[in-house]
């Protein structure tokens, strides 16, 4: 076939406008993912909470907010969620009211009405309803899944039986918080109570939960283990230990017990990469410097006992307090720490992020130049985006979302291209965020 010079030229035209069309294509922006934040806001009639949410544009990090929500949560106060692998449910913990309606929950005045609620996510990113689920202890307030999506356990502060703890944790034991675990159907994501079949109730019955000692703080389920940190300032902290068995969902006492933190102000607990992070809220002193906190990295060793990695507790800096929660980026090179400040202040004092590089071979913590950085008032939350290219805290004193961008080269957090304020409005204040990368 022959082509005249007009057919030539047409065809040359065709062809360059075809490879620019395709070209454009592979940068058009698009969903990588959903970013969904709780919120305690209670403008309904119901009193429950809300769950916002956000479709993440994967060029800028830039977020949309997703048609339909905000919806309930469920129930009041809701705190902590998680979404399970695969990415088609999503579990709030829904932490109730005091006997005067309030959001603080006590041993002496617990939240009634708490409870689990199951949501289906669907298409861009919209949440239904499903089914509601309990705990067996009182005043829940975390939650966590395994890696497989398999098991999820919540963290309640009180159990319901001191004759219980004793059974479980010793003779002289008069009051512990528990572990309520459950299986979940990986069809239709509905929780079935896990028992305890370890300890068993006077009665002789089986135990629906496993108790922790008392004044639990944080949990985590890493290398095999769940592990609890537990204590009060006045009597310090402690990490107590779990068997976790991954096909049962099974937990057992091991011959461990708790291992003195010797912290007294601990705020969670948080693995990354094989390694346990511990956030102290007190003071520390190094090379003639004083941070108001710190982090204590430890590797796991034989029945869940922590080791202390080189370098030990690493402060924070100066400039913020009251760590919330850790992140180990998906390279495995950075870690960040969110940093809730003064959590009655609007003007964001002492919060923020602050930046670490892990020294491959020792594991030590060092700060990245640049760190911190700010974020909204508050923040209760850090996200990585299933992309791996963005960060996002959800913040409670001014009810925002902060974003940043990963700098890949050196892990300083920037601003969101056109982003100069980092941050997008809620409905009301956040209390947990989480993400997935199921994508419309």
């Amino acid at each position: 076939m022959k082509f005249r010079k007009f057919g030539k030229a047409f065809l040359m035209s065709a062809l360059s406008a075809g490879v620019i069309l395709g070209i454009t294509s592979c940068v058009q922006s698009y969903t990588v993912g959903y970013l969904w934040v709780t919120g305690t806001v209670t403008a309904q009639t119901t009193g429950n909470g809300i769950i916002s949410g956000f479709k993440i544009d994967h060029n800028t990090g830039t977020l949309v907010p997703i048609n339909g929500l905000p919806i309930s949560s469920g129930g009041a106060n809701p705190g902590r969620a998680v979404v399970v692998t695969g990415g088609r449910f999503i579990y709030v913990l829904n932490r109730g009211v005091n006997s005067s309606g309030g959001s603080v929950c006590t041993t002496t005045d617990p939240c009634q009405n708490s409870n689990i609620t199951q949501f289906a996510i669907g298409g861009n990113g919209v949440l239904s309803p499903q089914e509601t689920f309990y705990t067996q202890g009182i005043n829940p307030f975390r939650i966590i899944a395994d890696a497989s999506g398999n098991f999820l356990y919540v963290l309640d502060h009180d159990s319901p039986s001191s004759s219980a703890c004793a059974l479980a944790l010793g003779p002289s034991v008069t009051s512990c918080g528990d572990v309520t675990a459950f299986k979940i159907d990986s069809n239709t994501g509905r929780l079935t109570l896990v028992v305890n079949s370890q300890v068993t109730s006077s009665s002789g019955q089986a135990l629906p939960y496993f108790p922790v000692p008392a004044n639990p703080i944080d949990f985590v389920l890493a290398s095999g283990y769940i592990l609890t940190v537990s204590g009060t300032p006045a009597t310090g902290d402690s990490v107590f230990p779990y068997t976790y068995n991954a096909s049962t969902g099974q937990l057992t006492i091991n011959q461990n017990g708790s291992q003195p933190l010797n912290i007294t102000q601990a705020t969670g607990i948080v693995q990354g990469g094989g390694f346990i992070y511990v956030m102290d809220n007190e003071p520390i002193t190094v090379s003639g410097i004083t941070s108001p906190s710190q982090v204590l990295p430890f590797s796991i060793g034989a029945n869940g006992a922590l080791q202390a990695q080189t370098g030990g507790a690493v402060p924070i800096d100066p400039t913020l307090s009251n760590p919330i929660y850790l992140i180990l980026e998906s390279k495995g090179k950075w870690v960040y720490v969110a940093n809730q400040g003064n959590n009655t202040d609007q003007n964001n004092t002492q919060s923020g992020l602050a930046g670490f590089v892990i020294d491959p071979a020792t594991h030590q913590l060092s700060e990245i130049p640049g760190s911190p950085w700010g974020t909204g008032a508050g923040p209760q939350c850090l996200v990585e985006d299933p992309s791996n290219q963005f960060v996002y805290t959800a913040n409670f004193n001014d009810s925002t979302v902060t974003g940043r961008v990963i700098d890949q080269n050196s892990g300083v957090l920037n601003n969101l291209p056109g982003k100069a304020n980092r941050s997008y409005p809620l409905t009301g204040p956040a209390a947990w965020c989480m993400v997935s990368g199921r994508t419309s």
